[in-house]
């Protein structure tokens, strides 16, 4: 399973795609996280029949070396933290609550430019497929978990190409279910090494996708 390679982030959507057939036509709500998990969700949700959306949780930094991060938090406040790493850091709570309150005003302003004024949708009662194109540490989604049961879904899985066996571990018992193609056990692990094709997107690559799904209609109620 570890040497499994997916051509590019839309044969991944589309293979993840075949494991969840039974939330077809379901009034299942389909939520990538941006920007690499988009066109995997938008395959997702094609192939299901599903409404689609962004839900954007983000990594907090540490506040002397940004690349790594201690966390993740959502538009709304729902903060989850890597306490282990908060302990051996040695983060003071106001360093964590400014280091948060600096990522969350980014993600608003980045929600606002993706979606405009259209409101997210109603999920009350509905299954939510969380769809992102790779589990490195787990965080970013476990913030997106605990963002969404906020709003009474039916159930939440989570749905990715490739999981690092550490984020699916500390992912699992939090979602309803997890669907992932491919657990590593891989040491480093790097989500990009499961691809053949891989770059980085940018908020106009979004944009395309989230156009698209708009003018087939994958952003209405279904």
């Amino acid at each position: 399973m570890d040497d499994e390679l997916f051509r590019d982030r839309t044969d991944a959507g589309r293979r993840l795609a075949e494991r969840l057939l039974k939330y077809e036509s379901r009034g299942t709500v389909v939520f990538a996280i941006p920007r690499g998990g988009v066109p995997v969700g938008f395959e997702v949700a094609r192939r299901l029949k599903a409404q689609f959306d962004i839900v954007i949780p983000r990594k907090i930094p540490i506040p002397w070396s940004p690349e790594a991060g201690f966390g993740a938090i959502t538009a709304d406040g729902t903060m989850v933290l890597n306490e282990h790493m908060v302990r051996s850091l040695g983060l003071e709570e106001e360093e964590i609550e400014q280091a948060a309150e600096e990522v969350r005003w980014e993600i608003v302003r980045r929600t606002k430019e993706y979606r405009g004024d259209r409101p997210p949708p109603d999920v009350e009662g509905r299954p939510v497929i969380l769809v992102d194109d790779g589990l490195a540490s787990g965080y970013t989604m476990l913030a997106a978990i605990e963002s969404l049961r906020k709003h009474s879904p039916s159930s939440i899985v989570v749905a990715v190409p490739v999981a690092s066996s550490g984020a699916a571990r500390i992912v699992s018992p939090k979602a309803d279910k997890l669907v992932a193609l491919v657990v590593s056990h891989r040491l480093p692990f790097a989500v990009a090494s499961f691809y053949m094709k891989w770059r980085d997107l940018t908020d106009e690559d979004v944009l395309i996708y989230l156009k698209q799904a708009e003018d087939a209609g994958m952003m209405r109620d279904t």
